[in-house]
């Protein structure tokens, strides 16, 4: 599983400034795991890791910006390169967010909403954006998840490809939280049929969970509830750490 060019992102989810997840996104299920992200994310740098995947879910519901200064915390106190998204709606958040250190911002809800706004970005950011695609049975889902766009998952990452887009990050809402395994069919398809950098988010579980994920041709995967439960360690995932 050590594969340089593979990257496993351990995830923080923040809602009320602590730790969380949500089962299949929904605000009504929420496991708090920790209540100090910053030591949370220092023990998933201590772990081997060099890259970290922060949600900020109470600016992804009201779109909102939430956490900034908290993730701008993250950042500084772990040294982390940091991908964050959530509630990500004007070009003033997104540019706070990139000038305070963070290495990378997923758009979601403003990609599928404001078309000048994710061309103005992706001309100007190409390399610090990514597109976020959040799917359920399939169609786009919006708003943090909360509404359908109507819009298939792969026609849109083409559409995203051809304005410009170089990475997206995939998840299948219905596995999100669930541990039941990777969409590996779903990935395999938009790897294939696009020339986007995919990292996989939902459904996690096991190591054979991110292996699966990695023989797509992935970049990447993100591990969550997993790490929280125990079922995978990160430690194991980069044995040299």
């Amino acid at each position: 599983m050590a594969d340089p060019d593979f990257i496993i992102y351990p995830a923080i989810d923040l809602l009320g400034g602590q730790c969380v997840r949500l089962r299949q996104g929904d605000y009504n299920q929420v496991t708090v795991y920790h209540d100090d992200p910053i030591a949370m994310a220092q023990s998933f740098r201590d772990a081997g890791a060099a890259w970290l995947h922060v949600v900020d879910l109470d600016a992804a519901r009201s779109g909102v910006p939430a956490q900034v200064d908290l993730i701008r915390a993250i950042s500084r106190a772990t040294g982390l390169l940091v991908q964050t998204g959530g509630g990500i709606r004007t070009l003033d958040h997104l540019e706070t967010l990139l000038a305070s250190g963070i290495a990378r911002a997923v758009l979601g809800t403003a990609a599928v909403k404001d078309r000048p706004m994710i061309e103005q970005v992706l001309k100007r950011y190409p390399d610090r954006v990514a597109i976020g695609i959040d799917a359920r049975d399939g169609e786009v889902s919006i708003d943090g998840w909360t509404h359908g766009s109507g819009l298939p998952a792969l026609e849109f990452a083409q559409t995203m490809e051809a304005l410009g887009a170089r990475t997206i990050i995939f998840t299948d809402i219905a596995r999100d939280g669930m541990m039941v395994g990777p969409a590996t069919d779903r990935v395999q398809e938009l790897v294939e049929k696009t020339g986007l950098a995919l990292i996989a988010s939902g459904g996690i579980g096991t190591y054979a969970d991110i292996e699966a994920v990695r023989q797509t041709g992935a970049a990447g995967v993100i591990v969550g509830k997993a790490i929280y439960e125990g079922t995978v360690s990160l430690r194991q995932c980069w044995p040299n750490a």
